[in-house]
């Protein structure tokens, strides 16, 4: 007999969950909710959140937060999930092992989904300590000096995201209210330029302060941006499946500047 983990007999043929499930033949809870009676006229992107959430949002909340899926709907094979999605393509795979895989490889430290995280947890963070009375100065100089950077700020090769200011626009079109955390971004932002480092809020600091103020904690907010870069992927992926097979961005053995080992003979 199994002893010592009382957790694994206590979970032993059953699973105890408030997220819900499937009653064969009769009804599928989503959460609190029949998800066909409840639920079945809501959008795809509304049952998504609710999901994630428990939570309905406005039509003004649901706008910006669809259109900061739209905005990142890039469908350039150079980037570096696209080229995910369009090598599955190349070399004949299927769309779902694709667009999956491209999905997988968005989750990154640096520019996809775990970076956007950081960003928004920086921010609760640095708020929580403003109201403790820490001054922001102080707290960027202590992240800069912890991690050497401040996710959501500065971009490769570029002092200017396009997707901020289509953003803004946006917001301001739709009258949305701006939040703590969105004035808090601009604010690091100007403490960052006043330090000497020109470097400005990308579209990873403005997304992650909108959601944050609308009430985002950092897991669910992590699984908002699983599907975020997704409709950039199906494009590369059908264009490179349409080319001849394995032509995607070949490159001549001649361009390789190989600074390995030499050529070897094996004995």
């Amino acid at each position: 007999m199994l002893k010592g983990n009382t957790g694994l007999l206590q979970s032993e043929g059953k699973w105890r969950t408030r997220m819900g499930g499937f009653v064969y033949q009769e009804r599928v809870i989503l959460r609190d909710k029949e998800l066909h009676r409840d639920l079945g006229e809501m959008s795809w992107m509304e049952v998504y959140l609710y999901g994630i959430t428990g939570r309905t949002f406005t039509q003004t909340e649901l706008k910006i937060l669809n259109a900061i899926w739209v905005h990142t709907s890039y469908p350039d094979p150079r980037i570096w999930n696209n080229r995910v999605a369009a090598l599955a393509g190349t070399v004949r795979s299927t769309g779902a092992l694709g667009v999956g895989a491209a999905i997988a490889v968005s989750d990154t430290e640096i520019f996809g989904g775990l970076a956007l995280t950081e960003a928004l947890k920086f921010f609760i963070k640095a708020q929580e300590m403003i109201v403790r009375g820490d001054h922001l100065v102080d707290i960027v100089a202590a992240e800069i000096a912890k991690k050497r950077i401040i996710f959501g700020y500065g971009r490769p090769k570029a002092s200017m995201d396009e997707r901020v200011e289509s953003m803004l626009s946006l917001m301001e079109k739709l009258d949305f209210t701006k939040g703590t955390y969105f004035d808090l971004a601009f604010e690091i932002e100007q403490v960052l330029r006043d330090s000497g480092k020109l470097i400005r809020m990308n579209y990873g600091a403005l997304v992650a302060a909108l959601c944050a103020d609308i009430g985002f904690s950092a897991n669910q907010f992590n699984m908002f941006m699983v599907p975020l870069f997704l409709a950039g992927f199906p494009p590369c992926f059908i264009d490179a499946s349409e080319h001849s097979e394995a032509s995607l961005f070949p490159l001549r053995c001649e361009q390789i500047d190989y600074l390995g080992t030499e050529k070897r003979t094996w004995d």
